[in-house]
């Protein structure tokens, strides 16, 4: 029995051991997996997580959004103020779907991506104004003060089983392009249907990647 024991209170502390460094591990990869620059996930964890989401029986909104001008942030203040800003903007995506349930990622530049739980058009609308009137808040950087404003494009996914994110995602991407256009705000695509909207050009919309400097060129 004694020697039992012995044995026992040997192997514990080795047992925590490998316990503290399976935990560090773990955090080391979920690390990995976070945007360096918002804290947000990533592209490839972020479709992980909205996915799993998606395949819940409940009402979903996915959404695209990206800065307005932000071209033109980057070459008036330097790239450090728009470093400052895509920070800025992530930390505030983050909580706001944080607040709503949700799952939010930095896609790449200054475009982000989130779900949340999306309980009718109207709550969904209430949920799209909050949204905005976060993100639409000027940034204080070296002693400047940035203006921000963004566009946003949601599809509302309301039938049960799991949605697919890559068309819903596309989907929210054309009514970020035409908030865009309009001068920033937010759209919502009800009518899901399975063919695009817009042209398709190497697999994405037409004129996808990048932002310009002037409020009628949209990205």
């Amino acid at each position: 029995m004694s020697q039992t024991l012995t044995a026992l209170s040997a192997a514990l502390p080795l047992a925590a051991g490998w316990s503290v460094h399976s935990l560090r591990l773990r955090r080391r990869i979920e690390d990995a997996r976070r945007d360096p620059l918002t804290g947000l996930w990533t592209r490839e964890a972020f479709e992980e997580r909205a996915r799993k989401s998606l395949s819940q029986r409940c009402q979903r909104a996915v959404l695209v959004l990206d800065l307005n001008w932000f071209k033109q942030i980057n070459d008036t203040f330097g790239h450090a103020a728009g470093d400052a800003v895509i920070r800025a903007t992530g930390q505030r995506l983050g909580q706001w779907a944080k607040d709503n349930s949700g799952v939010a990622g930095r896609l790449g530049g200054d475009e982000f991506a989130a779900v949340i739980p999306a309980y009718g058009i109207d709550n969904l609308r209430s949920d799209l104004d909050d949204l905005l009137g976060r993100l639409d808040q000027p940034v204080e950087f070296d002693g400047r003060r940035i203006e921000v404003f963004a566009s946003v494009g949601a599809a509302w996914y309301y039938r049960a089983g799991t949605g697919d994110l890559s068309a819903l995602l596309r989907r929210a991407d054309e009514q970020m392009y035409k908030a865009k256009q309009r001068g920033g705000g937010w759209r919502i695509a009800q009518r899901l249907g399975t063919a695009p909207e817009m042209r398709t050009v190497n697999g994405r919309r037409e004129g996808r990647p990048g932002t310009h400097p002037v409020p009628e060129v949209a990205a």
